[in-house]
């Protein structure tokens, strides 16, 4: 054992580290009695414990940075201390890089470790070092070990079409009438909480992955669905207002079609029920995914023709947007390099869905919907693709056990990923549901036309209408007022 020398009346300064890899109830129950072994064996010995080094939740394994620990060699670093006290060795280090950092810390500046569990570490002595790696090696192995363990269950269960933890995805969760205990952050003081069903729909929820799913499908966009969640006064499962990222992430859950994914990829069923049907799903994705997609730019539109009308000025191909005039009187729209005349936005849009309406007014207008389907089997190709995606898993079985080399295996996957790429887009289109439906065959098509949103009537307009504004005529015309309705050019898409 190494002889720790001071001056004479002077104590041995001593320094505790104490750390846990997972605190649940966030209590710091753990570390806190950690820490009072850590000073009753000081205490014994005599020594002054000049700092506690605590890393609560953090673990040695993972890699991440520990705060608390660099804080502590740069401390020793400076002579703060000669003893370090730990509670175990496992807690210090499960890393061979870390424990070579320490061990070269500690020759240098005269450093010894003690622990309440295994003793003193004698870092001074070749066969110290060699006690200090093969316990490092033995905790680095049972992390290790630990993570397969952990790593496996979670496969079984998402294999099994089972929750696989964490936070409650939106949609899901229904209490089941029971109750279990769970600490208060931060106390030791236990409430009651309800144990969830996550193999069932939350009703609303779900009628707001529906109502996503159709609005993309029907060409709307996210941030006209977030508009209408936060209208409907729904939050994330955490109770945070569902911002535009977070919403997308949503609508690309293959949870919400009732697919088990590990380790983003899927893997079948799961258990629980789902929001909506394959088909839409894949759609949406197709949808969402498509690099040529592009998000309106600059704030959101707040008229109906904004960035939809065309220019129609001799030589110019832009769109329009809607402006003030110079005095700020009214909305008009113009395009970027300034051609409109005053065209009023409030007179304009009311024209352009006066037209809309009366067309999908008519008895004919059921001649303007697309085919929903195509005469596409989609229950061929959904049967197809679980053909494929089972293709997919047993190919990496078959290379996990060597059955298959990694050519045939790159080859393989390649062609089936193609075919799958190929199915996904045919039930793409199968599913995209055309933005007249609920229009076309309304009792009142004028009222249904109102209560659609901006968004929903914007989509209208730019599957059904082409709108050029050419120059207007100056001054009064005919019926006294100066809009010159001779100047808006309707062509009919459909």
């Amino acid at each position: 054992m190494k002889t720790i020398r001071h001056p004479a009346g002077q104590r041995t300064r001593a320094v505790i580290y104490v750390r846990i890899s997972q605190d649940r109830t966030g209590a710091h129950l753990g570390v806190d009695r950690q820490r009072e072994d850590c000073e009753a064996l000081a205490a014994a010995r005599g020594w002054e414990v000049v700092e506690v080094y605590i890393d609560n939740d953090l673990s040695a394994y993972s890699g991440k940075a520990r705060p608390d620990y660099r804080r502590m060699l740069a401390d020793l670093e400076l002579d703060t201390a000669t003893v370090v006290i730990a509670w175990h060795t496992d807690r210090l280090h499960r890393s061979p890089t870390e424990l070579e950092e320490y061990i070269d810390l500690s020759e240098r500046r005269g450093v010894s470790t003690h622990t309440v569990q295994a003793g003193e570490l004698d870092l001074s002595t070749s066969s110290g070092r060699m006690t200090a790696r093969i316990h490092g090696a033995v905790a680095r192995h049972e992390s290790e070990h630990k993570a397969e363990r952990v790593a496996r269950a979670r496969l079984q269960k998402a294999k099994a079409g089972k929750f696989g933890g964490g936070l409650r995805p939106f949609g899901w969760g229904v209490p089941t009438g029971e109750t279990r205990k769970k600490t208060v952050k931060g106390t030791d003081e236990e409430i009651d909480v309800p144990v969830l069903d996550m193999n069932k729909l939350v009703p609303e929820e779900a009628a707001a992955l529906k109502a996503g799913t159709d609005q993309i499908l029907a060409g709307g966009s996210i941030r006209g669905w977030v508009r209408w969640l936060a209208d409907k006064g729904l939050m994330s499962s955490t109770g945070k207002p569902i911002d535009h990222q977070s919403a997308r992430d949503m609508l690309l859950r293959p949870r919400n079609a009732g697919i088990a994914v590990y380790r983003g990829e899927e893997i079948g069923k799961g258990a629980w029920e789902a929001a909506v049907d394959e088909a839409r799903f894949r759609a949406v994705v197709a949808i969402l995914t498509n690099p040529s997609r592009v998000s309106t730019p600059g704030p959101t539109p707040k008229w109906l023709g904004s960035l939809i009308y065309e220019c129609g000025y001799p030589g110019c191909t832009r769109t329009v947007t809607c402006t003030r005039t110079g005095g700020g009187n009214y909305p008009s729209y113009r395009c970027r390099n300034q051609h409109g005349g005053g065209r009023r936005a409030d007179t304009l849009d009311g024209y352009i869905e006066d037209v809309i309406v009366e067309r999908l007014s008519r008895d004919d207008a059921a001649e303007l919907l697309a085919p929903v389907a195509g005469g596409i089997d989609v229950a061929g190709l959904q049967r197809e693709s679980e053909q494929i995606r089972r293709r997919l898993t047993d190919l990496a079985a078959m290379f996990g056990a060597g059955t298959v080399d990694m050519a045939q295996f790159t080859e393989g996957s390649d062609v089936a990923r193609a075919q799958l790429e190929g199915v996904t887009a045919q039930l793409a289109r199968a599913a995209v549901k055309d933005p007249l439906v609920g229009l076309v065959g309304a009792p009142d098509v004028r009222k249904a036309w109102n209560a659609a949103s901006l968004d929903r009537r914007r989509t209208v307009l730019r599957s059904l209408l082409k709108v050029t504004l050419r120059k207007p005529r100056p001054g009064r015309m005919p019926d006294g007022g100066y809009f010159d309705y001779e100047a808006i050019e309707t062509a009919w898409k459909r």
